[in-house]
Parts: structure tokens; sequence; C-alpha cells
């Protein structure tokens, strides 16, 4: 049988354990917010929404290395997730280029013309067509991006409130686009926000 001492041992470290849970399940309905937010913006809507997705991923990892006898995030989901910050910089970095390419063209086409006092500046002119595709591309690149990082944290969320049996009413999240699975869209006032459901992963909008 266990003595006193080992049963207040596991009851405090069972309270330290369901603390961190509530922490991290309250960090992670700011990220997933966070990021959705982003996402609209990207899609052009006019969204005021101030916390920083990125830094807050990075203030979890910090905080939770200060955790050591629990890790509530999962190794694989923060793989993914520099991944995908690497991918949407490669994007964004790929997208500048492109523009500053497509605007030295023109204004060599400019100097051009201006030096053989001849229509040079057709050429170049040509390739405005090419900024429309960039910017399309940034967009629904970014999109995807947004889209798989916001959906596996709210898989993330889910599997976290499911395992320390946390009541997913108190953990709803602000949410910006519908179109996620595993999660029931409520309105509230003005705001539209999401609950993690159970296992049933279909959509509602």
């Amino acid at each position: 049988m266990k003595d006193s001492v080992e049963v207040a041992l596991e009851l405090n470290e069972k309270e330290v354990y369901a603390h961190i849970a509530k922490e991290s399940a309250e960090d992670m309905i700011r990220i997933i917010s966070s990021i959705d937010a982003e996402r609209a913006k990207n899609r052009g809507e006019v969204i005021y929404y101030e916390d920083d997705w990125d830094d807050l991923i990075r203030q979890r990892i910090a905080k939770g290395k200060r955790h050591t006898a629990f890790d509530f995030y999962n190794p694989s989901l923060l793989t993914i997730w520099e991944n995908k910050v690497k991918d949407m910089k490669r994007v964004k970095n790929t997208f500048k280029l492109g523009l500053a390419l497509i605007g030295a063209f023109i204004a060599l086409g400019i100097g051009l013309t201006i030096i053989y006092s001849e229509p040079w500046l057709l050429i170049p002119l040509s390739a405005l067509p090419l900024v429309l595709f960039l910017i399309d591309y940034k967009k629904h690149a970014l999109d995807i991006s947004y889209y798989q990082l916001t959906q596996l944290f709210i898989d993330e969320l889910r599997e976290l409130l499911k395992k320390h049996e946390l009541n997913e009413e108190q953990y709803k999240f602000k949410i910006f686009n519908h179109d996620y699975f595993g999660v029931s869209i409520k309105k509230l006032g003005g705001n539209v926000f999401a609950v993690v459901k159970g296992e049933n992963k279909e959509s509602v909008k």
C-alpha cells in the first residue's frame, strides 16, 4: 500500500499536469485564432486581431521547456509548424523576387526607350500579367499553409482536451473561416466562435 507521502506526491503531480494542460489549451486557442486571422487577412478580409501566432508558438515552446516533467506538444506538430514557416517565407521571398525582377525589366525597357527613342518599353510591359500570377500564387500558397496549420492545431487541441478531460465549451476560440473539420461553429453577439467536437470530424458551417 502507498503511504500518505506517495499519495500526496501523486495528487500534486496530477494537479501540476492539470494546470499545465489548461495553460496549454489556452495558448492553443490563441494560436488557432491568430493563424486563422492571418488566413482571413491573406484572403483580403479586414480583420482586427493582435496576436502573433508564430511568436505565440515560440513562447509556448520556451514555456514548455521549463515543464521538464511533461511535454504537451506533439514533436511532430512542431516540426510541421517549423517547415510551414519556412515554406511561407519561401513563398513570400519568391513573390518579392518576382516583383523585383519584373520591376527591373520594366526599368530596363524605360531606359532603352529613352536612349534609343524607340518603344522598347512595350516588351517589358508584356510581363505585367505575371504580376497577377504572382499575387494569385502567393495568396493560394499561403492560404493552404494557414489552413493546414490551423487544422493541425485544432486536432491537437481536441486530443489535449480529451486526454485531460477538459470541458470543450471552456476553450472556444474566435474563428474567421468556417471550413475546418471537427469543430462546431457558434455565433455569440457579433463574433463567431468554434468549439472542438469529440471524435466526429465532420465540419459544421
